[in-house]
């Protein structure tokens, strides 16, 4: 059931709620007609049941239901801690 879930990796932009990440993913896809990269960013709220994470770290998040009216993603691994 884990399988078909949606997997993203991003960066931690906001640690400051309790329990809660705010984590910016930022896409790059090449534009059809002008062939140049097109850079687009989203930010999404992640649970983070222990508060591992911190600003500047690179986190994968991964879907699930939905925890709050925001947050329906949770955070599955801290990839990279910031320096």
């Amino acid at each position: 059931m884990e399988a078909n879930k949606k997997k993203m990796t991003g960066i931690v932009v906001s640690d400051k709620m309790d329990k809660t990440i705010v984590v910016e993913i930022t896409n790059r896809t090449l534009h059809p007609i002008y062939k140049k990269y097109v850079v687009s960013t989203k930010k999404v709220k992640a649970h983070d049941e222990n508060n591992d994470a911190h600003f500047g770290d690179t986190v994968r998040v991964v879907e699930c239901r939905h925890l709050s009216k925001d947050k329906c993603w949770r955070l599955e691994e801290i990839v990279e801690r910031a320096r």
